[in-house]
This record gives structure tokens, C-alpha cells and sequence, in this order.
């Protein structure tokens, strides 16, 4: 089951990295916050972070389905709906794996504009629409999706679409990460 991987995956990161941080932007704040924030030596404003178990029912993705007239894979909605979380820095067997989530409940507007766009995208490619989740090595435009219509995850080009499948499905693909040192 989805659910109990991405549970079993952040317990997994949280014990490889208890102590967390992020960059404090008073107009960004997080329920993943867990102090105050601090300022290091050159100036920077720091705080603690964990990621927060969300336990809202709203659907984050109703909006879009009526936009696209078309129903968003549950694996998307699983993942993007489980956790308020800044990016993961992971590893896989193929290299570096960065996932996406969301901090804040404004950051859920934000994913959705973006998404609209990458469906305009797949629509001029002629592609199947996809949901991004992730971002590849850190110095590539690859990215990781799934497929809308199937659930399988995928490795895109911008403007390219697919280029290989790489899990059956979104379970499968988080099965191969272990948190980045």
C-alpha cells in the first residue's frame, strides 16, 4: 500500500536526519516548523524543520480535475496529500532523487499553477498528461512523473515527454530510496 511506503520512507529519513533546516521566510512559514528561527554568522535566517503528517481531507487536486475535465491519479493525490514537507534529497540505484512536496497550504495553489502549465505543455507535445514529483541529479532538467492515466513512473525532458519508465508505479519507485548523506 502507497500510504504505508511513504510512512515507512519518511520514519526512514527522519532517523538517517533528525535535525532538519530550512531558510526562514516570514511570508513562507510551514506547519513543519518546530522553533524559532535563528540568524548564522553571515546573516542567513535558519529554522528547524520536520515533516508533518497531514490529516486534512480536502482534495488539493478538485480544482484541477474540473479544469483538465479529467480525474488526477491517486498516487499523485498520495503523495503530494500525506506530508507537509520542504524537498527530499534521496538516492536510488540510477543517482540522485529530489522530491517534491508541499510546505504550506499556499504552496498547494502554487504545484496547481504549475501543473496547469505542464498540461498545456503535454497537450502541445502531444503527450500524456503526467505529474511531476520529483527532479532528477541536480544539475539536469530530468524529471520524474506519473503517468496520469496509468500510474507509472516516469523519466521526462521538458518538452520531450517520457524518455524511459522507471517504476510500475509510485510504490514500487519509493521502495529504491534511502535518504542522501
Amino acid at each position: 500500500m502507497l500510504e504505508a511506503q511513504i510512512d515507512a520512507f519518511f520514519h526512514r529519513y527522519q532517523q538517517h536526519k533528525p535535525t532538519l533546516i530550512a531558510p526562514y521566510d516570514a511570508e513562507w512559514r510551514s506547519p513543519c516548523e518546530l522553533a524559532d528561527k535563528w540568524t548564522d554568522a553571515q546573516g542567513e535566517q535558519w529554522v528547524r524543520w520536520q515533516p508533518v503528517r497531514r490529516h486534512a481531507t480536502s482534495d488539493d487536486f478538485a480544482g484541477l480535475e474540473r479544469a483538465l475535465e479529467m480525474p488526477i491519479h491517486a498516487d499523485v493525490k498520495t503523495h503530494y496529500g500525506r506530508y507537509w514537507s520542504s524537498h527530499l534529497d534521496t538516492v536510488a540505484p540510477r543517482g540522485e532523487v529530489s522530491l517534491l512536496y508541499l510546505w504550506n497550504p499556499a504552496d498547494v495553489a502554487r504545484l496547481i499553477e504549475n501543473l496547469i502549465g505542464h498540461a498545456v505543455a503535454c497537450l502541445h507535445n502531444r503527450t500524456h498528461f503526467s505529474v511531476f514529483f520529483a527532479c532528477a541529479e541536480e544539475d539536469s532538467d530530468l524529471f520524474f512523473t506519473i503517468h496520469n492515466q496509468s500510474g507509472v513512473v516516469q523519466l521526462e525532458a521538458p518538452g520531450r515527454g517520457p524518455l524511459e519508465t522507471v517504476a510500475e508505479n509510485l510504490e514500487q519507485f519509493m521502495r529504491q530510496l534511502e535518504p542522501a548523506d
